[in-house]
């Protein structure tokens, strides 16, 4: 299960480093293979080989009026090994649907990670906490 945020920043080329104490479990899981695609949110889902196979699935079994979220989530995947030092290459083109640049935050999600553009996942997150919890957490005890 990942969990936890981590600050990162993109090189150059475009490359991140995923960081040491997620780096062993992607190695388990997928053998350093990742798979990354757009989320309508604004941000790109970066899933482990194995979780994203299951994903693929759940998504093409959506019906017709789905089709085009069939193709954001399956047309722009990208398949991504990770290098010898724990790097994985975030493409031009995913890099410029989530406007990355440089600094960008990495959230594990559970299954998965968010990799969001780190200014705008701090503003997103002011405005989440501003709006106050929704009904759903109310009742949550923490």
């Amino acid at each position: 299960m990942f969990q936890g945020a981590s600050a990162l920043t993109l090189d150059a080329k475009g490359r991140m480093s995923i960081p040491a104490r997620h780096r062993d479990a992607l190695q388990l899981q997928g053998e350093g293979r990742v798979t990354l695609t757009k989320h309508p949110d604004g941000c790109l889902l970066l899933f482990p080989r194995s979780e994203w196979e299951a994903f693929r699935g759940r998504i093409a079994q959506l019906p017709m009026d789905a089709h085009w979220w069939r193709r954001i989530f399956l047309g722009n995947a990208s398949d991504i090994e990770m290098d010898g030092s724990g790097r994985i290459l975030v493409t031009p083109e995913l890099r410029a649907a989530a406007s990355i640049e440089r600094d960008v935050m990495l959230l594990g999600m559970g299954s998965h990670f968010e990799l969001w553009d780190a200014a705008t996942y701090a503003q997103k997150e002011q405005v989440a906490i501003a709006q106050g919890m929704p009904d759903a957490l109310k009742q949550f005890t923490f």
